[in-house]
This record gives C-alpha cells, sequence and structure tokens, in this order.
C-alpha cells in the first residue's frame, strides 16, 4: 500500500476519533446552568444523549434529613452529568448509596439546535422497590430499548423506607417525603426538560411496583396537580387493601431503638435520627421484616394531619377518586399473569415458613397479604381466605400456585382492578387495562423452582421497556424474534400512549393490527399482552370479586 495512502487513512481514523471526542460530550444549557452528558447508542444503533447524575434537589443532611426537598440552586461552571449519580440509603446489598441522592437522568436522541427545538413528548418513569430500596441506576434501568421512539425519558430517584417516610403523626415529623422528593422532579422537569427537547405540556408519569401505586397517588395529590399528562401504573402494589395509615409511629418507634435512639416523644425521635449516619439507618430496614421477607410494604406513605405543611395525601386515594377529587387524565393500568410467585416459592422451599403459615395461619395470613391484624375481622378474613384460596388444606408444594395467587391478587391485582373501576367509573378519560402473560426465555423467577413452572412475574415486563444489563442480554436487532417482537410492541404502545393517549391510535403490523378499546365498568375489556394481542373481558373476576367482598367501597367512607 503507497505511503500516502497509509497517511491518509490514519489522518482520516485520527479525526474520526477526535471529532467523536468531542461529540460524545453533549452541553446543554438550563436555567439551573450549563450540564455536560455523554454519548451511548439505542437498541437499534441510534445515537442516545445521556445526562446522568443531575441534582434535582439538595441532599436532605442535616437539618434536611426528614424534612420536604428543597430544590437545588443554581450552579457555575459546567455541571458533569456522564455517570450514574448514587442510590439513596438502603442495605449495602443493594449497592453503594449517599444521602446525596436526589438526581434525575435525561435521555433523548435529539437535542435543541438554535431556532429548533422537538419538544417531543416526555416520558418520566418512578422505579419499583417497595419504597424500601432501588433507584435509577442506568445498568438496571438503561434507555436502549425506548430510544428507538421518539420521546424524552425521565428517571429518577427518591428517599426510600425510614429516611423517605419516617412518619411520627404530628408536626416533627408528618410523612411522605418520599412522594414530596417525586412531585419535586415533576416540577424540575416541568421547568427545565424543554432544553433536553422536550414538552413540558407532554407529560406521562409511569411506574412500576411502589412507583405503580405513586401514579395513582399523584391522581389525587393537590401538590401533584398539572405537572403531567397521561399517566402508567404497573404492577402497583397497594399499600394495604383497606386503608392507608394516619401515621408511621410504632414504625418510627422501632426505627430510632433500632440504631440507640429515644423512642418517648416524636420531637426526641426525630433529632436523635438526624444525628446518626445515613448508612446505619438504612442498613437496619431488613429488622422489619416479620415472615420471611414480608410484609412486602413496610414504610409508605401516610394520610398526613394538617401541620401547616403541604400535604401530599389528605385523605385515602380510592376515597378521593370516588368524591371526585382527582386528576382526570388518559390512565393505563394492568400487572403481569403471576405477579408474586416469588414469594411464594421463597416460602415453600423454607420449611420452617411454610410450618409457621400452616400453624399459625390467621397471625401469618395478615402480615404477607397485607390487611388489618389482631382483630376478629381479621381472623374472620383470614379463615375466608384459607377457604377460598387453599380449600382448608394444607399448604404445601402441590399449593404453590394458589399461594401465588393469594399473594398476588391482594398486592397487586386487586389495588389495579379496583383503580381501573373507580377511575374509569368517576372520571371522563379513558382507561387503559392490561394482563402480561408473554413467557419469554428470561425471567425475574428466582431459582429454585418446581420444574413444571412457567410463571410470568413481577417485573418481566419491564425488562423489555428498560434494558436491565445486569440481569438480562441486550435484545437487539439480531436477538431471537420472540423477545425483539415484544420490545417493539411494549415501547411502541407506551410511546403511542405518551403521544397520544391512546396506546393503539392506529391499526399497525407491529401491533398487529389490534385496536386496544377502553376499560369500562360495565365490559371490563383488557388486552392480553402475550404472545399474541388480544382483547379479553373480566381478569380474574371470581378473585377480584372475592376482594370486593372482603372489602368494599364502603371501607374507604368510614
Amino acid at each position: 500500500m503507497p505511503g500516502w495512502v497509509v497517511l491518509l487513512l490514519l489522518f482520516t481514523t485520527v479525526t474520526t476519533s477526535l471529532q467523536y471526542s468531542e461529540d460524545q460530550y453533549p452541553i446543554v444549557a438550563t436555567k439551573l446552568g450549563k450540564i455536560r452528558g455523554n454519548i451511548t447508542q439505542s437498541r437499534l444503533g441510534r445515537v442516545i444523549y445521556s445526562f446522568r447524575g443531575i441534582r434535582y434537589a439538595k441532599p436532605p443532611v442535616n437539618e434536611l434529613r426528614f424534612q420536604p426537598p428543597v430544590p437545588a440552586e443554581k450552579w457555575e461552571g459546567i455541571y458533569d452529568a456522564t455517570k450514574d449519580g448514587m442510590h439513596c440509603p438502603q442495605p449495602r446489598r443493594f449497592g453503594s448509596s449517599s444521602e446525596d441522592c436526589l438526581i434525575v437522568n435525561v435521555y433523548t436522541t435529539q437535542l435543541p439546535t438554535t431556532g429548533k427545538n422537538p419538544k417531543r413528548p416526555v416520558i418520566i418513569h418512578i422505579p419499583s422497590g417497595r419504597f424500601f430500596n432501588g433507584g435509577s441506576i442506568s445498568t438496571r434501568l438503561g434507555p436502549n430499548y425506548f430510544m428507538d421512539q421518539d420521546i424524552v425519558l425521565v428517571t429518577f430517584n427518591y428517599r426510600v423506607a425510614s429516611l423517605g417516610f419516617l412518619s411520627t403523626g404530628d408536626k416533627y415529623a408528618p410523612g411522605s417525603n418520599g412522594l414530596k422528593d417525586q412531585v419535586e422532579l415533576l416540577k424540575w422537569v416541568k421547568n427545565n426538560i424543554v432544553d433536553f427537547g422536550g414538552d413540558p405540556n407532554s407529560v406521562t408519569i409511569t411506574g412500576y411496583s411502589a412507583g405503580g401505586s405513586s401514579v395513582v397517588m399523584h391522581m389525587v395529590s393537590p401538590m401533584s396537580r398539572g405537572l403531567f399528562h397521561k399517566a402508567a401504573s404497573m404492577s402497583g402494589y397497594a399499600l394495604t387493601v383497606w386503608q392507608v395509615p394516619r401515621n408511621l409511629l410504632e414504625l418510627s418507634k422501632k426505627q430510632a431503638r433500632l440504631v440507640g435512639c429515644p423512642d418517648d416523644t416524636s420531637e426526641n425521635i426525630v433529632n436523635c435520627l438526624k444525628t446518626v449516619p445515613a448508612q446505619r439507618i438504612g442498613e437496619t430496614l431488613e429488622d422489619f421484616t416479620e415472615f420471611g421477607i414480608d410484609p412486602s410494604i413496610v414504610w409508605g406513605p401516610v394520610i398526613e394531619g394538617d401541620f401547616g405543611q403541604s400535604r401530599f395525601l389528605s385523605e385515602n386515594p380510592f376515597k378521593l377518586i370516588m368524591e371526585g377529587h382527582f386528576q382526570e387524565v388518559p390512565f393505563l393500568v394492568g400487572q403481569t399473569k403471576d405477579e408474586l410467585g416469588n414469594n411464594a416459592l421463597l416460602d415453600i422451599n423454607n420449611a420452617s415458613l411454610t410450618r409457621e403459615l400452616n400453624e399459625e395461619f390467621e397471625r401469618v395470613a395478615p402480615i404477607v397479604f397485607l390487611y388489618e391484624r389482631n382483630t376478629s375481622r381479621s381472623r374472620y378474613i383470614s379463615r375466608y381466605v384459607k377457604s377460598f384460596y387453599f380449600h382448608d388444606k394444607p399448604i404445601d408444594r402441590s399449593q404453590v400456585e394458589n399461594l401465588t395467587r393469594a399473594y398476588s391478587d391482594p398486592i397487586v391485582g386487586f389495588f389495579n382492578n379496583r383503580a381501573a373501576k373507580l377511575i374509569a367509573r368517576c372520571g371522563r378519560k379513558p382507561v387503559y387495562y392490561y394482563c402480561f402473560t408473554f413467557q419469554g426465555r428470561y425471567s425475574n423467577l428466582y431459582l429454585p423452582k418446581p420444574d413444571n413452572i412457567s410463571w410470568v412475574v413481577h417485573l418481566d415486563d419491564l425488562m423489555y421497556l428498560l434494558y436491565d444489563s445486569v440481569n438480562f442480554p441486550l435484545f437487539g436487532k439480531d436477538s431471537p424474534k420472540p423477545e425483539v417482537d415484544m420490545v417493539e410492541k411494549l415501547t411502541t404502545m407506551y410511546a403511542n400512549f405518551a403521544r397520544t393517549g391512546n396506546p393503539t391510535p392506529h391499526k399497525t403490523e407491529v401491533l398487529e393490527n389490534v385496536q386496544w378499546e377502553p376499560f369500562t365498568p360495565k365490559c371490563q375489556k383488557y388486552l392480553d399482552i402475550g404472545k399474541n394481542l388480544v382483547v379479553k373481558q373480566r381478569l380474574y373476576q371470581r378473585r377480584f370479586e372475592f376482594w370486593e367482598y372482603l372489602f368494599p367501597l364502603s371501607i374507604y367512607q368510614k
């Protein structure tokens, strides 16, 4: 090869590399200051402009601990948003954490240019984690799938467990700060997302598990009014099937004792806990379990008393919906086929837990299925549950599918079914209801499991929307067809919903020409999202009617 050709190729390679080096650090100017991001690729090879670890609120440390979030201040220079921020304090086994954790990530494939702004619809994803753990790290909630759609994706952290939801029921700790963090994030998006090419007037909030129940609560909270325009609750976790508590005082006392603080007064509890290292508090969180990994929800929102503060919840969400006090927006809601099969398997595979479940069912059932405890009514409910799901027979490996249903229905399925019914009945915007039944080659189902089990459990649909590189391979364009097809179906439906408020606004080949009909209390249609997309009616009707009988709507009117 002639020398001049070698030099030309070398020069081309170097200049191309230098150009990429400059371009891989895009800079966005916001009201708060300039932000530097970096570049990654979507599943299909599109350039993603990635901005991670942007502080949307001040670190909730010292006197700001157990207080509502304080908006981030302007900064000088250029903010480095090229790497993930830290999770909020939680047990070390979930990864590194810090109290400086109120951060947001923004992903897009088109930034504004001089005189031109794409103003794409925005999807905000509220992460799962039972209000106990989790966050927005990009290796677990990657943008690679969604970014093949013309949207802007936002993920973020909020405070969890006692640091986010400590509530003494008085002015010292009214509660729900983790949800107030979410509100602050929504305000940040409204004020800043246009600088990333997003449309602040077309914001869709989505959430999974605890994030899904958060979505429903934002629909009724006056603090969130006007900050979003569509809502999607995916496998939302019920706080309880009966009532949202008005305080978490006994939990707050226990938290104080676990770290050597006094538990005599609210003021002493809060003042002492402010002095305890955050990681020490985080490491105690698993001490709140009572039966295996249950209860699945410990910390969470409360109905706040009025102590002069802004209240996130003033009443039970379902009561507020029935009274018409909610933001009417297009609503998408649903669950997976076998939701909490993992919980059932953990119990069945542990001889001690199985024995305790059989011998002390009336004591254990309210803990694991999240209803009132130690009352004559709770004992009646437990006996009825045992008869309905287990036919008064011993709970053993032969009952594992029945135990899965007993876990899934009150904690996930009934909550979402009731939300669909009430919002469809009391509102004027469309409601889209689904059940995800697709059995791919990968699952979040923990091993060991019986060989004959083919379940679709909690989070098994999220892997096709947000790339979890820790647990699953990338479903790229050359991957086996079933997973690739599901990525295209789900991202298309959610992007359609973000754009139009309808997941299937017109018939397309990608979505098998299906028309997803809105749910109504009379017809109760839902989309079965399996190998094919099929519109069906009355999901798990007998099972949900059982919980309707045990917990009628009248309980919210007391």
